[in-house]
C-alpha cells in the first residue's frame, strides 16, 4: 500500500479513500511514514514533531490514538505499539495481502495452531503468544477468532478492543469487562458484574470464570470477605469437575488472599502457602506464579515483615511481566495497592506501588480510555 500525502490540505489517500488530519496529526503521520518499520519513543516523537513547542509525552499519545481512529478504514496500515518503548508505522502492501499461503486452509494445521495457543495461554506464557500471532504468514495459518481478539487483551490493547471493526462486541466483550474489572473503584465494578450474571450475556465459559473467579477478589476489595467466602463453596464444587481441573492454582491464589483479608491466622496461612506450592509445581503456570508471590507478600506485608513482603512484591511483578500478560501485572499492582490502602504501616511501600501503577496506565493509555470503556460496558447491559 502507497500512501498520498497531500501536505497543503492535510489528507492522506490511499486506494480510493481520502482522509482528512488536523496539521499535527498529518506531520506525526508523514515523520511515521517515512520511517516505516522504525519505532520511535514518546521523547523522539516530541522532538520530531514538535520542536519548538513544550507539549508533554500524553500528546504524543493522543495524537496516536485520533490518528488510528481515523486510518481504520485503510485496510494494511498499523500505527503499532511497542510497549514499553513508543510507535511504529507499518503497512502491508494490498497485493501481498491477496495472496494466500496454501496452508491456511489447511484444517489439521488449523487445529494444531488452536491447541498450541491453548497451551501457551495455559501456561501463562504471553509472550509466547505474541510471538507466534506475529508469525502468521511466515508459518501459513489463520489464527482462531477468538486468539486473534484474546492476543489484544493479553497485550492490554483495549484500544484495539474498544474500537476495531474486526470483532464483534459479544467476543470483545468479556475481555473488556475484565479491564474494567482490573481498574478503578470495586464496589462499583462488583455491582456491574452481579448484573451481568444476573443477565447472563457472556458466553457459558466465560459467564462461568467470572462467577466462580473473577468475582471473588471484588468481593475482597469491594470490603466484603464474607461473601467470596460464601462464593468459594460453589467455586470449589465447580472447579472438581475434569473441564475446569485447571482453575484450581488459581483459586487457591485467590482463596489464600480472601483469608488473608480476613485474618486466618498464620499456621493456616502456611499450609495453604505449601499447598499453592505444590500446585505450582505440578503446573508451574507463570501467570499463577506471579499472582502466588504477590498475594505471599501481602500476607507478609499484613505481618508487617516490609522487607520480606517488598521482596516478594516486586519478584510477583516481575514473573507477571516476563509472562507477557499485561493485564495480569496490572491486576497484580490493583490487587497491592488497594490492600496497602487498608493497612497501617510503611507509607513508602505504598506510594512505591501507586507511583508504579500509574505509570502503567498512563504507558497503557488506560486513564484517557476508561471512562470510554465505562460508556461502552453501561450501552451493552442497558441494550439488552
Amino acid at each position: 500500500m502507497h500512501l498520498e500525502l497531500n501536505e497543503s490540505e492535510y489528507r492522506v489517500a490511499a486506494e480510493g479513500i481520502s482522509i482528512e488530519l488536523l496539521p499535527k496529526e498529518f506531520m506525526l503521520l508523514q515523520f511515521l511514514n517515512r520511517n516505516q518499520g522504525r519505532t520511535f519513543s514518546r521523547e523522539q516523537l516530541l522532538d520530531k514533531v514538535w520542536p519548538l513547542e513544550y507539549p508533554v509525552e500524553r500528546t504524543v499519545d493522543d495524537h496516536i490514538y485520533r490518528l488510528r481512529k481515523k486510518l481504520a478504514s485503510l485496510q494494511g496500515v498499523h500505527i503499532k505499539t511497542v510497549r514499553g518503548y513508543g510507535y511504529s508505522l507499518s503497512m502491508q502492501d494490498s497485493a501481498a495481502m491477496k495472496i494466500v499461503n496454501p496452508t491456511t486452509k489447511d484444517a489439521e494445521l488449523h487445529n494444531t495452531m488452536r491447541d498450541l495457543f491453548g497451551k501457551y495461554h495455559l501456561y501463562g506464557q504471553g509472550r509466547s503468544m505474541l510471538t507466534l500471532s506475529r508469525q502468521q504468514d511466515i508459518l501459513g495459518y489463520t489464527m482462531d477468532p477468538f486468539y486473534s481478539v484474546c492476543i489484544h487483551f493479553v497485550q492490554g490493547d483495549l484500544e484495539w478492543l474498544l474500537n476495531t471493526r474486526e470483532a464483534e462486541m459479544p467476543e470483545r466483550l468479556y475481555f473488556l469487562l475484565l479491564f474494567y474489572i482490573f481498574t478503578g473503584e470495586p464496589k462499583m465494578k462488583l455491582a456491574f458484574c452481579e448484573q451481568v450474571l444476573e443477565k447472563k450475556i457472556l458466553s457459558m465459559p466465560q459467564h462461568k470464570e467470572l462467577e466462580i473467579l473473577n468475582i471473588l477478589d471484588l468481593y475482597v476489595l469491594a470490603g466484603e470477605p464474607h461473601k467470596a467466602l460464601e462464593r468459594l463453596k460453589l467455586t470449589h464444587k465447580v472447579i472438581a469437575e475434569p473441564d475446569f481441573v485447571d482453575f484450581i492454582p488459581a483459586t487457591a491464589i485467590t482463596e489464600m488472599f480472601v483469608h488473608i483479608v480476613v485474618g486466618t491466622p498464620d499456621e493456616e496461612l502456611e499450609q495453604m502457602a505449601e499447598g499453592i506450592a505444590e500446585l505450582l509445581l505440578a503446573k508451574p503456570f507463570l501467570r499463577e506464579i506471579g499472582s502466588y508471590n504477590v498475594v505471599k507478600g501481602l500476607w507478609y506485608l499484613r505481618r508487617k515483615a516490609w522487607k520480606e513482603a517488598e521482596s516478594l512484591l516486586d519478584e510477583g511483578l516481575q514473573v507477571l511481566d516476563r509472562s507477557g500478560f499485561v493485564p495480569m501485572r496490572l491486576w497484580g499492582l490493583h490487587r497491592i495497592v488497594r490492600y496497602c490502602n487498608n493497612i497501617s504501616g510503611k507509607d513508602s511501600l505504598r506510594c512505591k506501588y501507586i507511583r508504579i501503577l500509574e505509570e502503567e496506565m498512563e504507558e497503557l493509555g488506560l486513564n484517557r480510555l476508561l471512562l470510554p470503556l465505562e460508556t461502552t460496558l453501561f450501552n451493552v447491559l442497558k441494550s439488552l
